[in-house]
């Protein structure tokens, strides 16, 4: 009976915000901002999260466009992840001006019910998720210390409540060699954009040989300066991808080799150079992921079955390195993208249509009936807070 009391208050709090939630989703994807440069979006999704009496605590983890804010004082700590980053040319390919909202609606209807359910909401800000891993910073900075579950939701074509990602190694491949007349005095050169292209061969003939899981895919960022010089100095940009940490520890290894082929046959020197934090896969809470698919089914909505979810990777996210220190769920809110798929300009479109609000909102509802769930089921409370205390004693 708790339960449904809860669910109903908190429903009917989130109604209230509605139209405040949606105009801050259709505020962040009307002007996109990258990697640690979320200015605006941080300011508007924490402002919002500040009149409705959440304490925030900006900058946190020493990231600018980083927050935290805070409302109740129950034992069972509620973490909702909010992303607001943009990718770059396309904007907000990812949705993730719906990711914001539909955390923010979460965390607004969760605190009305805070009390009655014993716990502390917080919904954090979390930048950089599409390059620069914020999430893994505030990790390492104890931002993420005491939190008992974390949630999000994620857009995307169709909805997946179990949702996969692979392991991502984010890294810089930079070639110098020597400068020269290409055509007065080519001997002279030493040719930093052919190391670039041995490399880039030697991952092509690489790819037949990945195990299962494993992918490959860069650019060249700088190539040199002109035709008529020879290039002293290349650079290319790599995503390596496996379906475990482990397995991205191989394939770094076998990369690594086809980079430094690149400086043998040509005379040049390498580095290679992390760009981010690597990022673990999703490992989600199988508990919290059967009562979102629950909970996705009682909106209407038909998730991908179990089997379905396994041929069904959804790339890369920070969020991987937080569900395996923290029970996690980071399913897929499906909306009508009209065929586009996330990283399209299409889908950047779909982001701000009467679709992807209903996105943000069944997102938040779903949420907010996991989160009730966790607090008022005796077993699964014990094994949560158990959890995180184990977690406060290791440290």
């Amino acid at each position: 009976m708790q339960r449904t009391d809860d669910r109903e208050r908190a429903g009917a709090r989130l109604d209230a915000a509605a139209t405040d939630i949606v105009a801050l989703s259709h505020a962040i994807h009307a002007r996109p901002e990258l990697a640690f440069e979320e200015v605006a979006s941080s300011a508007a999704t924490a402002d919002l999260l500040r009149q409705a009496g959440f304490d925030v605590e900006p900058g946190v983890a020493g990231l600018p466009t980083a927050f935290d804010a805070r409302f109740g004082s129950g034992d069972l700590v509620v973490a909702v992840c909010a992303e607001y980053d943009a990718l770059p040319e396309i904007g907000h390919a990812c949705g993730h001006n719906i990711i914001a909202a539909s955390a923010v609606g979460t965390g607004i209807a969760l605190a009305s019910v805070a009390d009655a359910l014993g716990i502390t909401v917080r919904v954090l800000g979390t930048p950089a998720e599409e390059s620069g891993g914020g999430k893994v910073v505030m990790l390492d900075h104890g931002v993420f210390d005491g939190v008992a579950l974390a949630l999000m939701v994620h857009p995307g074509p169709f909805d997946v409540a179990g949702a996969r990602s692979l392991a991502l190694a984010d890294i810089a491949v930079r070639y110098t060699g020597r400068e020269a007349h290409a055509s007065a005095a080519p001997e002279w050169g030493i040719n930093a954009a052919d190391a670039a292209t041995v490399a880039q061969v030697a991952v092509g003939l690489l790819r037949q040989h990945l195990r299962p899981g494993q992918q490959v895919h860069g650019i060249v960022s700088n190539g040199g300066a002109a035709p008529n010089i020879v290039p002293g100095l290349t650079e290319l940009l790599y995503y390596l991808r496996a379906e475990t940490a482990e397995s991205l520890a191989n394939l770094t290894e076998r990369a690594s080799g086809c980079f430094e082929a690149g400086a043998v046959a040509t005379g040049c020197t390498h580095e290679v150079v992390t760009v981010s934090p690597t990022y673990t896969e999703l490992t989600p809470d199988p508990w919290l992921v059967e009562t979102y698919r629950e909970a996705a089914r009682a909106l209407g909505r038909t998730p991908l079955t179990p089997e379905e979810e396994v041929f069904r990777p959804l790339g890369s996210t920070d969020m991987g390195n937080v569900s395996r220190v923290i029970p996690s769920i980071h399913p897929v809110i499906g909306l009508d993208s009209q065929g586009s798929v996330t990283h399209q300009p299409g889908f950047a479109a779909a982001c701000v249509t009467e679709s992807a609000d209903l996105a943000v909102l069944d997102g938040a509802r779903a949420l907010i009936d996991v989160a009730i769930a966790a607090a008022t089921d005796p077993v699964q409370r014990d094994r949560l807070l158990e959890g995180a205390q184990t977690r406060k004693a290791a440290q």
